[in-house]
């Protein structure tokens, strides 16, 4: 026991540093891929690799780190906790009915907003990029934010797992039911990513790599786990920043070489505005259902935060000639962060003020 926790204890104070600092590593990130874009930029080819004479393996560098950064947090999620989730699911059930309601609820407000712009497509194309966020799984790094404000974790890794595992089929259905608020061609474009995330992105992309870190700790015997994950985990929240700097030198590399700074300006406006709408309806809907505290912080983050690492990873690969798709999606990164940094920070602060024997009370 000694000789594991001695073994594993660097790996768990790297982790703890990084999560400490991934807010200001984010931003470093940004900062790195503007005034530095050729390296991520280069990173974003897709190679082959010689498998024999006749087989070669396509790879790409997001896509991986996304593999990486999935596998990582099935291989963190306490399977055996879910029982008591699911002995009591109504925070869970509801969770993911909003997670897929806030979509067509914000959605085709913001687009009959765009509408009355100037631009000439009626901000379709901010409106994809805000479609393709929306749509994905719940954030698995919604799950760090839940501990840092000892929110319910074990329903926020239910909410997680549950929307990851329905996403190849939630996610081409709330694209199909969205495009209609596109000009054509964005809505052609659309349908593309929904074919293509209908087509296995979302089954091989998210999914699967979720899937094998649940089944690997499942099967590794009783100290391994900790150890495997003392050693992944770190290494998987670096090669999260490696890959938001590789998407974002995408968006920001085209923005540098063709400033654009009315469209920078609408991203941050039209993704803030979808941010805060997914988590001002998920704390209402917390305070409708009267959930305790901790649930309720969690479902707020779950209705907020969205996997938007795996939407940047879909429109490279689905849509290779809109860069600035990009923009909104990094802008959108960036702000659900800070929104889970005050619904933590408000869970702190509410616990604090709370009486001490109450707190024993709640804790028990």
């Amino acid at each position: 026991m000694h000789a594991t926790t001695t073994v594993s204890a660097p790996a768990d104070r790297a982790t703890a540093w990084l999560r400490r600092r991934l807010g200001r590593a984010v931003v470093l990130s940004y900062a790195g891929a503007l005034l530095l874009p050729a390296p991520g930029l280069w990173l974003r080819h897709t190679r082959t690799l010689p498998l024999g004479p006749l087989l070669r393996l396509p790879l790409s560098t997001a896509p991986c780190l996304l593999w990486l950064v999935l596998f990582s947090a099935g291989l963190q999620v306490p399977v055996r906790e879910l029982g008591r989730v699911l002995r009591r699911p109504s925070a869970l059930l509801a969770g993911l009915a909003l997670h897929l309601a806030i979509p067509l609820l914000v959605i085709p407000l913001v687009a009959c907003l765009l509408h009355a712009s100037p631009d000439a497509d009626g901000g379709s194309g901010l409106v994809t990029a805000m479609i393709l966020i929306v749509a994905m799984p719940v954030a698995a790094g919604a799950t760090v934010w839940t501990g840092k404000g000892e929110g319910d974790q074990p329903t926020m890794v239910g909410l997680v797992l549950a929307s990851t595992l329905l996403s190849p089929l939630t996610t081409p259905v709330l694209i199909q039911l969205l495009s209609p608020l596109l000009s054509d061609g964005y809505a052609d474009s659309l349908a593309t990513s929904g074919h293509t995330a209908g087509g296995g992105f979302a089954f091989v992309g998210v999914v699967l790599p979720c899937a094998a870190g649940i089944l690997v700790r499942l099967a590794l015997p009783s100290p391994w786990p900790g150890q495997v994950s003392g050693v992944v985990v770190p290494v998987a929240l670096a090669g999260s920043l490696v890959l938001t700097y590789v998407n974002a030198s995408g968006a920001l590399g085209s923005f540098v070489a063709r400033p654009r700074p009315l469209l920078l300006g609408a991203a941050l406006v039209v993704a803030a505005l979808v941010c805060q709408l997914s988590f001002v309806l998920g704390r209402c809907a917390a305070r409708l259902l009267r959930l305790d505290p901790p649930a309720a912080s969690s479902l707020t983050l779950a209705c907020g935060m969205n996997n938007s690492s795996a939407s940047a990873v879909l429109i490279t690969a689905a849509l290779p000639d809109k860069p600035h798709l990009l923009l909104p999606v990094l802008a959108y990164g960036l702000l659900q962060k800070t929104a889970a940094n005050r619904v933590v920070r408000a869970a702190i602060d509410r616990r604090s003020r709370k009486p001490p024997g109450q707190m024993c009370h709640a804790r028990q």
